[in-house]
């Protein structure tokens, strides 16, 4: 079965009403009326996408009873039991993190990202829940989008700083789904308009998360394979292990550090080549220190920057030299062979 957010959501108040005689949906999934937030309505859209509770009525409210007789309840009612399907993280003690080196403490969706995760994303890419390519994605989709959920929630800052913001951000995906509740000034705050309104929510907050994953496994994970290949091709390239070639024009920084750690790469890599899209010449780019910082590893010779063509070519005594950076995190070459070179070359200088 394929997630898909296509399938109708139900959402209802206390009394349970079915809407027509007879009827009466498999399961049913409870959280609390009221004001929402991202990280339950969120949590709600997941765990309809999956085998258990596929297409589930959402039942909202705070009354024990009710709560007490559904399949399943999130962000409510004081309890964290997996094996009984309460995925409660308001209670007095609770310290549930994700794993897999992540510290953050859980939101409801967290908690339904842990256990059910998997199954959505093998789902989503119609493989076996077993399959590598379902536990790469479900650690990177956590790293990228479901983290940020879980400390919004739980009112963790991004830095550990005691000084004020520099601004405000409130175009992230909690604070637009906050802004769905009811405002004040509404006349109308009747529990079918609230209803509406977390609705609207659940559709906002799951279709950003299954952009996530459907980006993940379309783009995220076929570069990261290709980087992963020319990472273990290094020694064909150069003995030293410091230079990769991309034979593929595609997203690598960020997959080249992570890999780096992930594969204890030792030495790591000083320069990257891949070939330029339009010119079609060939680009030396100096591996940063870290992903957020312009300082590079070894940037290419103080001698080279700044220069250009055949001046660059002359001081550097290899043909086919297009340029420099003035800061030597990139230069270029006409060829591959001069490219590689270049490499080489700033390697021992």
């Amino acid at each position: 079965m394929a997630a898909t957010s296509n399938s109708p959501i139900r959402v209802s108040s206390p009394p349970y009403s079915t809407g027509s005689p007879g009827y009466a949906p498999l399961k049913r999934v409870g959280t609390h009326n009221g004001s929402f937030h991202c990280d339950e309505a969120l949590g709600c859209f997941m765990i309809r996408l999956t085998d258990k509770f596929s297409d589930a009525e959402i039942v909202r409210t705070r009354d024990p009873q009710v709560l007490e007789g559904l399949d399943a309840v999130l962000d409510v009612g004081g309890v964290y039991d997996p094996s009984h399907d309460r995925y409660d993280h308001h209670q007095k003690g609770f310290e549930e993190v994700f794993g897999h080196g992540f510290s953050t403490k859980l939101s409801s969706a967290g908690l339904v990202y842990k256990h059910f995760g998997k199954q959505i994303i093998a789902n989503e890419l119609g493989v076996d829940e077993e399959h590598p390519d379902v536990h790469s994605l479900f650690l990177a989709v956590y790293k990228s989008f479901m983290e940020a959920i879980d400390a919004v929630d739980n009112g963790i800052n991004r830095y550990d700083t005691d000084q004020p913001p520099r601004y405000v951000n409130n175009t992230h995906l909690s604070a637009r789904v906050g802004r769905l509740n009811l405002d004040w000034i509404d006349p109308d705050q009747s529990a079918e308009k609230e209803n509406e309104a977390f609705t609207q929510a659940m559709v906002l907050a799951g279709s950003e998360f299954l952009d996530n994953v459907r980006y993940h496994a379309k783009s995220w994970l076929p570069a990261r394979s290709i980087v992963m290949e020319c990472l273990a091709a290094r020694f064909d390239i150069d003995p030293s292990g410091e230079i990769m070639v991309l034979t593929r024009s595609c997203p690598w920084k960020l997959h080249l550090f992570e890999l780096e750690v992930e594969l204890k790469i030792d030495p790591p890599i000083k320069y990257v080549l891949y070939q330029d899209d339009r010119s079609k010449n060939w680009r030396v780019q100096a591996v940063a220190v870290s992903l957020d910082r312009f300082e590079s590893r070894k940037p290419l010779p103080a001698q080279w920057r700044g220069l250009r063509d055949d001046e660059l070519s002359k001081q550097s005594r290899i043909p086919g030299c297009v340029f420099v950076h003035s800061s030597g995190f990139i230069g270029g070459n006409q060829s591959f062979d001069g490219a590689l070179t270049m490499a080489k070359s700033a390697l021992k200088l």
